[in-house]
């Protein structure tokens, strides 16, 4: 065990057992499957439904105090570095630590958000905390458009109070977030064939990151990096069989590849290429290779109306907030862009803290796709969490925070997307907050998280629910 002489040691176990289980979104089947031989060895109750949500519940030593729901996701994002070999379906991840950090061996951590339910499972299976009764909401699929928090059923639960551990800086108590939906745009492609040369170019060396927490850094996006190549390389006679950027919408592509067919070696045109991007992104290592080869490829008819939808399409930073300084209100990502023989797949992650916004946005990015030949869908609409002005549940965790550490936390409205919004309509406005510990670079390769910073969270998690387990705090 990599992590066994970290504390808090129930944590850290628990954390590294998950790790050990493929959790990727859609593929949540073997980690509701540990939730639940959890709790029936516990001899706790829990439910389980078609999607693989779990709740699980203990009660309070004397069986008398309102609940508290400690809420996670089971899923988490999985990237993999250009050229590391795993089955994320199949295979554990490799746990390292340097400096004071967990990381993943050439692949995203998952601390977003194992580390919940690590630090649930803790509590659940600890019978000398002192602490409320707990209801634990596991879902599952938030990171591709909360679809299990928008389809668990909460009708049974007591609690009007969550504690949503889906946050990654330390000192920070979320108090509302952004709603979102997904954009899909699909281009039916015709192809005809072609021989000569054929070039592989790939787009690599981006910081990519959330496309949340990261959208406002002006950082690179390598699907429209990619779109831009094949554009630029289309207007000098090559012929586009293939442009690939991205798995997933919420995160900012970093490596794109696209194949392209050409009468002349693309490779100095790249050069100017690369030369361009370098001085739009001077903070980015962007790199470009060439592999040439040459035989008979299935070139597309249509890929300059492709290309051009993409260049053309408004992407990361829509429009600031005018109430909060330095909030993104509106924005969305290129998340996905994908080819295969019979189409080309353009994903858009959109959010916004404006419900009205948001469906423009998209209205807009409908609108443009259809011109160009795309059929259009929509999927995972979440409505953004709406600031409670008096939360008690933020009171406590403040003053609780002020005790342990001798500073107030920061008190914030972001731009990610939390299942708090989707929670709220359910529960009929509970209280919330949502943090967690530091955990960097998330929904990459470079993921990690502070063993320190876990901790002190846990340590305020402890005492806030001891807080609530005495009688007049709920």
């Amino acid at each position: 065990m990599v992590l066994s002489d970290f504390e808090p040691k129930g944590v850290f176990g628990f954390f590294e057992e998950i790790c050990g289980i493929p959790h990727g979104s859609h593929d949540t089947g073997k980690i509701a499957d540990y939730c639940e031989n959890f709790a029936r060895e516990r001899g706790l109750e829990y439910t389980r439904d078609e999607l693989n949500n779990i709740i699980i519940k203990k009660p309070s030593e004397n069986g008398g105090d309102t609940p508290v729901i400690i809420q996670g996701h089971l899923d988490m994002v999985c990237e993999s570095e250009p050229g590391y070999e795993i089955d994320f379906e199949k295979d554990g991840l490799t746990l390292e630590v340097k400096d004071g950090y967990i990381g993943a061996k050439g692949t995203t951590l998952g601390a977003d958000d194992g580390i919940a339910v690590a630090m649930a499972l803790a509590l659940l299976d600890d019978d000398t905390i002192v602490h409320p009764g707990i209801e634990a909401v596991f879902t599952v699929d938030e990171e591709v458009g909360m679809t299990g928090a928008a389809a668990i059923d909460l009708s049974e639960l007591k609690s009007g109070t969550v504690m949503n551990i889906d946050s990654e800086e330390e000192g920070v108590l979320t108090a509302g977030c952004a709603g979102g939906v997904t954009v899909r745009c699909l281009f039916p492609v015709s192809r005809r064939e072609k021989s000569g040369g054929i070039y592989t170019i790939r787009i690599s060396g981006l910081t990519g990151g959330h496309s949340g927490v990261e959208i406002g850094k002006g950082r690179a996006n390598a699907a429209k990096l990619a779109a831009y190549s094949a554009a630029a390389l289309m207007n000098e006679g090559a012929k586009l069989i293939s442009v690939n950027s991205g798995t997933k919408d919420n995160a900012i592509p970093s490596f794109g590849e696209l194949i392209v067919a050409s009468d002349f070696d693309v490779s100095e045109k790249c050069g100017e290429i690369l030369e361009e991007f370098k001085g739009k992104y001077p903070a980015e290592n962007i790199e470009i290779t060439v592999s040439a080869s040459s035989g008979t490829a299935k070139i597309m008819e249509n890929g300059a109306a492709v290309t051009k939808f993409i260049n053309s399409a408004p992407n990361g930073v829509q429009k600031m907030s005018g109430d909060v300084e330095g909030l993104v209100q509106t924005s969305l990502n290129l998340g996905i862009l994908q080819t295969s023989e019979e189409s080309v797949c353009v994903s858009f992650s959109i959010r916004s803290s404006s419900a009205a916004e948001k469906a423009t946005l998209a209205e807009e990015v409908t609108s443009l796709a259809e011109k160009y030949g795309a059929e259009v869908s929509s999927e995972g609409d979440y409505p953004p969490w709406e600031y409670n002005e008096k939360s008690r549940l933020r009171e406590i965790m403040s003053e609780t925070y002020f005790e342990l550490y001798g500073k107030k936390p920061k008190i914030e409205i972001i731009h990610a997307g939390l299942e708090c919004g989707l929670l709220s309509q359910k529960l009929k406005n509970p209280d919330c907050v949502s943090f967690g510990p530091n955990i960097l670079d998330i929904h990459t390769p470079s993921e990690r998280l502070e063993i320190e910073s876990v901790r002190r969270t846990w340590e305020l998690v402890l005492k806030t629910l001891e807080k609530f387990a005495q009688k007049g705090n709920i």
